[in-house]
């Protein structure tokens, strides 16, 4: 067989079942025995190479299986550069495989040549390129083991051309690989029981103390895990972006999210804490703001299965590295329930600033007799009709913030969106790959009218493949997030973030998806609940208010007490 053909062995010894990707000219002895084994792995024709990758990810992100993504070489290996970035800060497992030149043709300047290797490199776990055939199959298993294990993470494979098209006879002889590209440890991680007796021992004196969650908890499958951890402590939760989900929204202990956006009771009583229980998280500047305004005195225990971000950006008094779900189960077997009375003036505290929010963000947001609509209506109507297992894909900006905060999480594993990156044009595709990965669940893809614009040709895919999802455009004919910056800290200098848009409803009837515009607040209710009831893909643009804003928000890098309601 060739080594194109023992590329896809490859992959479906692995138990691949679905590729994402676009086919070109160094790429094509791959394709072309996809074509022999098509009823094995069934392929996923994307519009643009950016497309394909996002899809993955978000194929990996609800399956948790790695997401495998084709493109050739040249510009096809380059556009798939910001989706492997944003993998990799937000710890989504790939196997990004990329056609290049025959090897006799490396370095000379060759028709859609290009360095991918060396691109790649700060944005991929591991990357490999492969010249002749008999590497493929260690290459290959071993890139989708370091993809998946420990911190999950993207890993680049580049395959020449020659190498896929040369015939390969078995052999029994053992396939050498250079250590100085591959290094993966075999330490075996366990827990530190010496340092979990010091974490009972502090929560057991702590009087104001506080959980943050973060994406890590989900990598970790451990959010079962968590929410005994949770319960049996008593303790208030809350979450990064990328955490929620983690617990219901509606969970007793569950006080929303934290950060720039995140609810004003966790940012103000975080900088009054004592102690910071961080799990699975990365203490990102979005999420903990300027850490200066964190009291020396407060304790920080951080679980994280990642050495490098322990101590990164804030010290921790005590860490835990190693898998989580291991650290949960022994605190959970060891610790004491812990009655609602130990910390009830704390927990007085969160419900007394929970009230501050509703009063001057809250009921500003749902006013009825406003003629406009607006972000977190559109969400609390998404609410009423929306499957208790669905999966909610936003994009990045003012649409992103307000979705989090107000959608209602209801099951595991139910949010998607760019955390670290903010990648606009993120969502589209990337409910695409989350549909394919879980079929019986309803996925919604909320995203802007500016980031629509950036993959939206990714409708010929969900009209290709007839992938059921539902898609809510908020419009304000403006790139929100950015004109809210010059509206707060720019003097209302809206220089170039005014955007003149098509039709969207007619792009969408282009590609035979059914599609309805709202603009009127009284239309808004029936038109959601028509599209989340129907079965086939549909796509609605709402116009909301120009002048919204989404609060509370923190000044980037400023202290809490710079709040803007």
């Amino acid at each position: 067989m060739t080594g194109a053909d023992l590329l896809v062995k490859t992959l479906i010894y692995n138990n691949v079942k679905f590729i994402f990707g676009y086919p070109g000219g160094a790429i094509m002895p791959i394709y072309d025995s996809l074509f022999t084994y098509k009823k094995q792995i069934k392929h996923i024709l994307t519009r643009h190479e950016q497309g394909s990758i996002h899809a993955a990810q978000g194929y990996a992100r609800v399956s948790g299986k790695p997401g495998i993504c084709l493109s050739t070489s040249g510009p096809g290996s380059s556009n798939i550069i910001t989706g492997l970035a944003d993998a990799l800060i937000d710890s989504t497992p790939l196997l990004c495989i990329t056609g290049q030149v025959s090897s006799n043709l490396l370095g000379t300047d060759a028709f859609q040549e290009i360095d991918i290797i060396d691109i790649s490199i700060p944005v991929t776990k591991w990357n490999f390129q492969i010249t002749k055939p008999d590497q493929i199959f260690e290459v290959i298993s071993k890139g989708l083991n370091i993809a998946t294990n420990g911190r999950p993470g993207p890993v680049l494979i580049d395959i020449t051309k020659d190498a896929q098209n040369k015939e390969i006879k078995p052999t029994k002889k053992k396939i050498k690989i250079s250590k100085k590209k591959i290094k993966i440890s075999k330490k075996k991680i366990t827990i530190n029981k010496k340092e979990l007796q010091k974490v009972i021992q502090t929560i057991k004196k702590a009087r104001k103390p506080i959980i943050i969650i973060g994406q890590g908890v989900k990598l970790a499958n451990a959010e079962n895990q968590f929410k005994q951890f949770a319960e049996k402590m008593n303790i208030p939760v809350a979450s990064t972006l990328l955490g929620m989900g983690i617990l219901k929204t509606n969970h007793h202990l569950n006080y929303g999210m934290l950060g720039m956006h995140g609810n004003y009771q966790n940012n103000i009583l975080i900088l009054k804490s004592d102690l910071i229980i961080a799990i699975g998280l990365r203490f990102d500047d979005r999420v903990i703001g300027n850490i200066k305004n964190i009291s020396p005195k407060t304790i920080i225990i951080h679980i994280d299965i990642d050495n490098y971000e322990i101590n990164k950006r804030l010290k921790s008094t005590i860490y835990l590295l190693g898998p989580l779900k291991n650290h949960l189960n022994y605190l959970i077997q060891t610790l004491k329930t812990n009655s609602t009375d130990k910390w009830f003036k704390w927990f007085k505290w969160f419900h007394l600033l929970k009230k501050v929010e509703r009063k001057y963000v809250k009921e500003k947001e749902f006013r009825k007799n406003q003629l406009g609509i607006t972000m977190p209506e559109v969400i609390n109507y998404i609410n009423l009709y929306k499957q208790k297992n669905c999966i909610l894909v936003t994009d990045v900006g003012q649409h992103q913030m307000s979705a989090s905060r107000y959608f209602h999480f209801t099951t595991l594993k139910s949010q998607m969106t760019s955390g670290g990156l903010g990648t606009m044009g993120f969502a589209l595709p990337a409910a695409i790959g989350a549909k394919i990965g879980a079929k019986r669940r309803q996925v919604i893809c909320i995203v802007g009218d500016g980031g629509f614009q950036m993959t939206l040709q990714e409708l010929g895919t969900i009209m290709q493949y007839e992938i059921p999802i539902k898609i809510i455009i908020l419009n304000n004919n403006f790139l929100g997030m950015v004109k809210q910056w010059q509206d707060l800290f720019f003097n209302r200098r809206f220089s170039n973030t005014k955007i003149y848009n098509p039709n969207f409803t007619k792009i969408s009837k282009a590609y035979n998806i059914k599609s309805k515009k709202v603009f009127i607040k009284e239309k808004l209710k029936p038109n959601i609940k028509k599209m989340l009831k129907y079965k086939s893909a549909f796509l609605i643009e709402i116009l909301v208010e120009k002048e919204y804003n989404t609060l509370p928000m923190i000044p980037s890098e400023k202290s809490v007490s710079k709040i803007c309601f």
